[in-house]
């Protein structure tokens, strides 16, 4: 078995400690337990795209595809011409 040392918050050491002592069961047993819980019941965090899908272009004004003419549309938008102060 492999070895892996983490740095928790002081709040998560002490709910593992507690749990550990009131089911009479060493603290790895009970992380252990719990990240196998995790994987099975797919509690990851969503990927970022995923987080962000409902707001993707929902802003109005942009090119449909910024990344195919962006040259062009900075020029359009005068961006990168110096200005008199």
């Amino acid at each position: 078995m492999k070895t892996l040392t983490v740095r928790l918050p002081e709040a998560l050491a002490a709910e593992i400690e507690s749990e550990s002592r009131r089911r009479k069961l060493s603290k790895s047993d009970v992380v252990r337990e719990w990240l196998a819980a995790a994987g099975k019941s797919g509690r990851r965090q969503p990927a970022l795209l995923d987080a962000i899908a409902d707001v993707i272009g929902s802003a109005e004004g942009l090119p449909r595809d910024l990344s195919a003419r962006t040259k062009s549309y900075l020029k359009s938008t005068c961006y990168g011409v110096k200005r008199t102060r």
